[in-house]
């Protein structure tokens, strides 16, 4: 079976992100890595607010995840040891995620990148974490 490999933070489980992993999990079994507190911290710089294992219960109870793990990495390629171990065909990531640098570490190592085309389901509004953040902060 063919292995797609994604990563985020996912602490605002939402539609989009469900949505996300159905798209991803249409290539075939879908890996979640999942950015630890102390990533997150870093590259955001803020606390999440769900911690890493209840973020991993979340994800990993989605029907679309075949497995979901913390990575335990640093950094925006925080997951580079789990995804040298998984050996994944596919990495899919959405527009917000995708980088450069992201796609030179991914296609250096042989793997297919795609980029979402981020479409909610069925009529559904599209959501982002940032823009419930701003919601809810107003």
């Amino acid at each position: 079976m063919t292995k797609v490999f994604v990563s985020g933070c996912f602490d605002v489980l939402h539609s989009g992100h469900i949505r996300f992993f159905e798209e991803a999990a249409q290539y075939g079994d879908l890996y979640v890595s999942i950015g630890s507190d102390k990533t997150v911290a870093e590259l955001k710089h803020r606390q999440t607010l769900y911690n890493e294992k209840e973020r991993l219960y979340m994800v990993s109870a989605i029907r679309f995840v075949h497995q979901a793990f913390i990575a335990r990495g640093h950094g925006r390629l925080d997951f580079e040891q789990e995804i040298k171990q998984i050996k994944p065909d596919i990495f899919f990531v959405n527009s917000d995620g995708d980088s450069a640098e992201k796609r030179d570490f991914i296609e250096n190592l042989g793997i297919r990148y795609i980029v979402s085309n981020r479409i909610p389901k069925d009529l559904l509004p599209i959501r982002s974490t940032t823009a419930i953040r701003t919601q809810l902060n107003k």
